[in-house]
This record gives C-alpha cells, structure tokens and sequence, in this order.
C-alpha cells in the first residue's frame, strides 16, 4: 500500500478529512520550501502537493504564475525539486508527498530516469496537468513499476464516461477542480460541487479531494463535508509572495498560520 493509500486509510480511521496543501517548489528559495513543507506538516497538513516550476503553467491563475517564476528565478528544476523531496525525507518518512507539474520537464528527463528518481527521493504521486491518460504510455509503466502515485483531475466539463476513462488510469487518490478557469478565479459553489460529485460516485472507490476556489476554514469545512478531503493552493502562494523578502522561517510561519486555521476548519466537522 502506498503512502498515499496508508494517510488516507488513517484518516478515515480517525473520522478526519485530507488537507493537501500546494506549494511551488523553491518559491521563492529552497531553503524556504523545505522549512514551509516541516512547518505545513506540523499546522495539520496531511499531504505536499510541490508545484514543479514552468515557464508557461496553463492551467495556474496569476498568484501561482508569480510563484514559478520567483522559483525559476531561483535556479529550481524538476532535479533540484527532486533534491529537495530528499532532504525533506532526512526527517520525515510518512507524510506523503506529491509533485504538480507539466509534462515537458519529465518527458526531459526520461520516464524511466524520472521515475527511478522518484522512487529513490521518496517520491509518492505525480498530477501531469497536461497529459490526458491516452498519451501516458510508457510513463503509466514506469510508474507503475516504481509504485508512484498517478493522479488525476476531474473537471466541472469531465463527462461520466470521460471521468471512467480517467479513474481507471488513476491511484492514490483523485483531484476534482471545483471551478472552471485557473487557479484562484471564481466563486465557488458548493451546491454545484455537490451535484458533480454526485455524478462520479460509484465510479470508484479512490478519495476524491476538492480545490480550487477554497481560501479560508469556512470554504474548506463547506467543500469538505462533500468529499474526502480539500486542496490549499493559492492562498498559500500568495502569503508566500507577501513574506517572501523577510527569511525563511518567516514564510514558513506565515504558511504555517494559514494551514493551521484550515485544520481547525475541517476538525470542526
């Protein structure tokens, strides 16, 4: 069993919900990251999903556009990301961690040379933005072989046959983007959460975790309720952004602060 498979057997156990919470590797330095990612855990975050930086993030809103390009100003690659899960791993061997990223720097790399890598860091899961699972091919294998995580996204737009398609390439768990548009546009809205969840049950049995449009305790608690657990991303960028002249262990307080009220929010349920 993986250890994303483990943390969220746990977490049911113990009636909770997942936080997952994003942030983009070495933004804005990764001597921040890896003092963000211990302090996340310690506030009550379950899962590290790490934004690999890219020079054209698709599918990011302009708070997450800044953070890649603060970590691409900083020298970070998929390489140095993957150092990074290393030292991070130095000190923590439990709490799952995931990358979020594109296609074009692991299809750099080389699947296989990707995916040994991975599984050597300590490596959990990987979410490819922009590689739909008829074009995974041999990266699906060597995944697989490398028991890492491949996770997907469902969308507002995804069809249930689509959505069958996807769960069947899928481990780990499932990410459901709540709104359509990038990350940090739009309201959100519960009720329409509802009604597309309700479509993908009995689909399968992999948690399904929620983001896009959560910002505080009371959106995390509302989405909450409706799945397995929620997605913190862009509010967590963008206290990043506001702290990121003052040190390291600043940020990572202010990071820190953030989560620690949104696993308030969820532990209230």
């Amino acid at each position: 069993m993986s250890r994303i498979s483990q943390q969220f057997e746990a977490l049911q156990k113990r009636g909770r919900k997942a936080l997952v919470a994003y942030i983009v590797s070495g933004d804005p330095n990764p001597a921040a990251t890896l003092l963000v990612m211990h302090k996340i855990v310690e506030a009550g975050a379950d899962i590290i999903e790490l934004g690999v930086p890219f020079s054209d993030p698709m599918a990011e809103g302009p708070v997450i556009q800044r953070g890649h390009e603060r970590a691409l100003k900083a020298g970070t690659s998929l390489n140095s990301t993957l150092d990074l899960i290393a030292e991070f791993r130095k000190t923590d061997t439990v709490t799952p961690v995931i990358l979020m990223g594109y296609a074009n720097p692991v299809e750099r790399m080389g699947y296989r040379r990707f995916a040994e890598r991975a599984a050597q860091v300590g490596l959990d899961g990987i979410l490819t933005v922009d590689l739909p699972p008829e074009e995974l091919g041999e990266l699906k294998n060597e995944l697989a072989e490398h028991k890492i995580d491949n996770i997907f996204l469902l969308a507002p737009t995804t069809a249930v046959e689509r959505a069958r398609n996807l769960v069947s390439n899928a481990s780990g768990f499932l990410y459901y983007v709540s709104l359509k548009g990038v990350t940090g546009a739009g309201h959100l809205d519960v009720a329409a959460v509802k009604a597309k969840l309700d479509e993908f049950a009995g689909l399968t049995s992999l948690p399904i975790c929620v983001g896009f449009g959560i910002k505080d305790a009371e959106t995390a608690a509302s989405v909450a309720r409706l799945a397995d657990g929620v997605v913190i991303g862009s509010v967590l960028v963008d206290a990043i952004s506001k702290h990121a002249e003052q040190p390291p262990e600043q940020i990572a307080e202010a990071v820190g602060a953030i989560i620690s009220d949104i696993r308030r929010g969820l532990d209230s349920l």
